[in-house]
This record gives structure tokens, sequence and C-alpha cells, in this order.
């Protein structure tokens, strides 16, 4: 289960070091992705065929599976690591995400997060002051499933 929070920086040729605890869990074959909020989604391929799979399930003709087939699964690249877990972040990515030095990895157990520092604090913030709000809503949507 990847869980937690790291940092890390992004070196000159664009490379970034998975850190080791998400290494160890995920395994060697990788996955990178656009995510939601300007953040990067880093899966292994097991996880990545459910997630994938989620997507693209339904019909072409859906609008919604079509859009969101292009925004994850169209960015979507296999990424080979290094002994150290450091791999080339693609340029697309790096630029969507806008990934300059400071990067964090958020372990959410399935899949990680990579987000530009100023930008998890950014989300941070909003957390920490909608955190009520937001739990409030899940138990709305769960008594009414």
């Amino acid at each position: 289960m990847v869980i937690g929070e790291y940092t890390s920086k992004l070196g000159e040729k664009k490379r970034l070091s998975i850190p080791k605890k998400f290494r160890d869990e995920m395994g060697g074959d990788l996955i990178i992705t656009r995510g939601y909020e300007k953040s990067l989604v880093l899966t292994n391929k097991k996880m990545w065929e459910k997630v994938a799979g989620e997507v693209t399930k339904g019909s072409f003709i859906d609008k919604n599976i079509r859009e969101t087939s292009r925004f994850l699964v169209g960015s979507a690249s296999e990424i080979q690591t290094d002994k150290l877990g450091r791999f080339v972040v693609p340029t697309g990515l790096l630029e969507y995400a806008n990934l300059k030095k400071e990067i964090v990895f958020i372990g959410l157990v399935n899949w990680v997060e990579v987000w530009a520092k100023e930008m998890w604090v950014k989300k941070l913030e909003y957390l920490d002051k909608n955190s009520e709000n937001i739990a409030e809503e899940l138990t709305k949507m769960n008594k009414t499933e």
C-alpha cells in the first residue's frame, strides 16, 4: 500500500527520483499520466489496468468517456527507472503539472500523485479549510447509496 508524503527535487535532466518506499511497494513497471488539479498520477501496470478499465468502460459514443480517456489515457507514458528510481518526466507532463524544482509525492493507497510543491501547498490550504465540508458531502453520498 503506497501511503505518505515525500519531497524530492527535479534534476537538471528533467529527472525525478521516486521515493524508495514507493518503489518497493509499486515495483518496476510504472505508468505516469495527467492527474486532476494539475498533478500527475504514478501507478504500476496492474493498478493502471484497473484505472484505464474504469475510464474506458462504456460506450465510445459517450462524450464523457471520450473526454476522460483523452485526459488520462492519452497522456499516459510507461516509464523506465534506473537503480535509484530516477526517470525522465515526459515534457508534456512536466509542463502540465508545472514541475520546476521542488516536488511532492503523495501516496494514496493505489497510486501516487506528483505535485509541484507550490501547488501542493495551495491544495493543502484548501483541504484544511474545507475538510469538514468534504467529509459531510461524502457522508451524504454514502447514505444515498
